[in-house]
């Protein structure tokens, strides 16, 4: 029971990573490259430079200029990049009002941080909420994280694997306000820091893809030249 739990986490881990702007375990070398691979020192480092919103939840908000872009220009280009990045059924766009200029999506990123312990085996998710408002000559990115979701093997640890314990699947979701660096007791800190420094790293890797489609388009051939 206990391997088939665990080979039920790897796949939906290798599922979800295939609709993302990157993979997992590519996003593990970037953030490494930028934070270093001392969790718990580079989740510090990263609140020194963050706080929680009056929500308690992680928001980080980028003005982009798009110097002789009409507001219906980056629609278009925008729509676009959210069609082709939120198009399964964890990843998606939840509010698209071109009135407005507004586009809402809901990302999914897998196995950003694992821990096998004694009893328990876990495997945390996050799904940040990504909205953009658009003007002309300019579009204002704002990504959110509340909380991370938690996939938990119980029984599933190490003492498990030693007794021979058949695990159970169950569901957490852990507010950010109770996980280290925010929060100094927190009996998942290796595992918290190590998700807090991917959410991190993974808001970068958003702003500049968006800002990428958005000043050179999505494929490169979206001129009006054809």
């Amino acid at each position: 029971m206990k391997k088939l739990l665990m080979l039920f986490f790897v796949t939906l881990c290798t599922i979800s990573a295939s609709a993302q702007l990157m993979r997992t375990e590519e996003l593990e070398k970037y953030a490494k490259e930028k934070y270093g691979d001392k969790w718990e020192v580079a989740a510090e480092n990263i609140k020194s430079q963050v706080s929680l919103d009056k929500n308690n939840a992680l928001t980080y908000t980028q003005v982009i200029d798009c110097p002789g872009k009409s507001k219906e220009q980056l629609y278009v280009l925008l729509n676009y990049w959210y069609t082709n990045t939120f198009n399964d059924a964890k990843s998606v766009i939840q509010l698209n009002d071109k009135d407005l200029g507004c586009i809402i999506g809901k990302g999914f990123l897998s196995g950003i941080a694992a821990h096998s312990g004694g009893s328990n085996t876990y495997v945390v998710n996050v799904a940040p909420i990504i909205k953009t408002d658009i003007k002309d000559g300019k579009i204002r990115v704002t990504y959110t994280v509340a909380a991370y979701d938690a996939d938990i093997a119980v029984g599933g640890g190490i003492l498990g694997a030693l007794t021979n314990t058949p695990a159970t699947h169950a569901d957490e979701t852990w507010p950010l306000e109770k996980c280290f660096p925010f929060a100094e007791k927190d009996k998942h800190k290796k595992t918290s820091a190590k998700a807090l420094v991917m959410t991190h790293a993974y808001s970068n890797v958003m702003m500049d893809k968006i800002e990428e489609a958005v000043k050179n388009g999505l494929t490169g051939n979206e001129s009006d030249n054809w």
